[in-house]
């Protein structure tokens, strides 16, 4: 996955995690995932035009999902901001001994990349945050 698909993805997890139809600013989506401001900019316009978010101007502006997150799944943005092959090129050579295990390998991390939303993917990052509760006991 490229840099661009990855922070793409955490973007999109921020807005389904914190914005709740509250617009985000470009910097606090930055700050909060440590993510280049120049590069997010880039990123969310991209989104922008893909359907994925919306923005508002003004003071009170920032980004938002255009969809609810159950509705947008983690492959449709990496084929997006990836390219329809989300970066696949594993030979130069044409068919080899390993191109059919490549083939079974895409289409394992489609199923799970295309099934995945972002709605489900904040859900369980919230339980795991949760289920970790320190014990100072000593």
């Amino acid at each position: 996955m490229s840099v661009k698909g990855e922070y793409a993805l955490q973007a999109l997890l921020d807005l389904t995690s914190h914005s709740r139809g509250i617009p985000v600013k470009i910097s606090t989506i930055a700050r909060r995932q440590n993510i280049p401001q120049k590069f997010l900019e880039l990123i969310l316009a991209a989104l922008k035009q893909g359907g994925f978010v919306e923005s508002r101007r003004g003071v009170e502006g920032g980004y938002l999902l255009a969809r609810p997150p159950d509705q947008i799944t983690v492959g449709e943005v990496l084929r997006f901001v990836q390219g329809a092959r989300g970066g696949k090129s594993r030979s130069r050579q044409g068919e080899t001994a390993f191109s059919e295990m490549w083939r079974r390998v895409d289409r394992a991390v489609s199923s799970v990349v295309d099934n995945t939303t972002f709605a489900e993917l904040s859900r369980a990052w919230k339980e795991k945050q949760g289920a970790y509760v320190p014990d100072w006991e000593i």
